[in-house]
């Protein structure tokens, strides 16, 4: 069987899990890919895609079919997005029929974007559910046939940003699954989707990346320069998204903005720590909010660190902030107020008050604080 997965960085247990699946004879008729953004899952699906149809393709039109597969271009490949809504649009609108020339002109960018780097996330605005009448398309890709291609493959992206009206319109395929086809469900939050849709997918979780693989990402598929990668890869949690925001958002100004964050919360200089917060949530996004959060997040966790004399932390640039805090404040204890902030993290939303959630993060800080805040003064 020809490799085509072998050069995908990372991933090596789920390589090897898909190496195993045989055309015409061991492959699932749908997949559940499970793993936070960034970490290759759509990369991988197009990979498995192409080497599955390698094996079966006659020479002479190998090459030109795994182009159209990496392409993302039906008939071989059906991949569904989240979509905005149109104008006066309906559910028996086609998935595109009502979006503007513009929404048009940037979905057109962001797929052939998408086609030259597969790592590449695609952002629509309003884009935030995935429609039933895209699903419902889903039927007419099935009703056409195509002898050259024995396998073609159903990818859809962020799954879990279906309603249940577009999860039980695709339960209705998955349940009389047509012959050659193969549904890929790519979600980092699986228990969104129906149990009867899990329960009849191969579930095949993958991991975050190690810093050298995100390294290898970032250098090859993005052109970042190296020194940048290695100032963002620590931070970014094995995931090509999180590397990128980072760079987007400036890792080192938002290292400086985090630690000015703390000392402000910590000293109660509640004013100077929400102007902190404000210079780095200039478009008021949730998403950067997270960031901020697992930045204070990744602080404590080096706190507690320092504490037990683990020399791998990830602010070793500024292991003068932990040193001083942990003898300032030998005792605080750190669990309680991480489990609040990943909580607070984890229940973003998009309509949620930024001011308000800006306000629980600050007061949480400063309540580690609390019983010896005369101690503040030269911190």
């Amino acid at each position: 069987m020809i490799d085509l997965l072998g050069d995908i960085p990372g991933q090596q247990r789920v390589k090897n899990i898909l190496s195993k699946f045989e055309p015409k004879s061991s492959i699932p008729h749908a997949l559940l890919f499970i793993g936070p953004d960034g970490v290759g899952k759509e990369f991988v699906a197009v990979r498995f895609a192409q080497s599955i149809n390698s094996n079966i393709l006659e020479n002479g039109v190998r090459e030109k079919r795994l182009k159209q597969i990496s392409s993302l271009s039906e008939p071989y490949v059906k991949y569904i997005i989240p979509l905005p809504r149109g104008k006066n649009e309906t559910d028996s609108d086609g998935p595109t029929d009502k979006l503007t020339t513009d929404d048009i002109k940037l979905l057109q960018t962001e797929l052939g974007i998408k086609a030259k780097n597969l790592y590449h996330k695609i952002s629509l605005p309003g884009a935030n559910n995935i429609k039933i009448n895209s699903i419902r398309s889903i039927k007419k890709f099935l009703s056409m046939q195509y002898e050259d291609v024995a396998y073609r493959f159903i990818i859809i992206s962020s799954a879990h940003l279906m309603n249940e009206a577009a999860q039980n319109a695709l339960l209705k395929n998955l349940e009389e699954p047509p012959k050659g086809v193969v549904f890929i469900l790519v979600t980092p939050f699986p228990e969104r989707l129906r149990e009867t849709i899990r329960s009849r997918c191969w579930k095949i979780n993958f991991d975050p990346l190690s810093t050298e693989e995100l390294t290898q990402v970032l250098t090859n598929n993005y052109n970042i320069d190296t020194s940048v990668t290695n100032s963002v890869v620590q931070f970014a949690e094995g995931s090509v998204t999180n590397a990128l925001k980072l760079i987007d958002m400036d890792i080192r100004t938002l290292v400086a903005k985090t630690i000015s964050i703390l000392r402000y919360s910590f000293g109660k200089k509640y004013n100077s720590a929400f102007e902190e917060f404000n210079n780095l949530l200039t478009d008021r996004n949730t998403e950067n909010i997270r960031i901020i959060l697992k930045m204070i997040i990744i602080w404590l966790n080096d706190l507690q660190k320092h504490k037990t004399g683990v020399d791998q932390l990830f602010f070793a640039e500024h292991k003068e902030t932990l040193e001083k805090f942990n003898s300032k404040f030998p005792d605080v204890e750190l669990n309680d107020i991480v489990f609040k902030l990943d909580k607070l993290s984890s229940s973003i939303k998009n309509n949620i008050n930024i001011n308000l959630l800006v306000a629980n993060i600050i007061f949480e800080l400063s309540a580690l604080t609390t019983p010896q805040v005369s101690q503040l003064t030269t911190y």
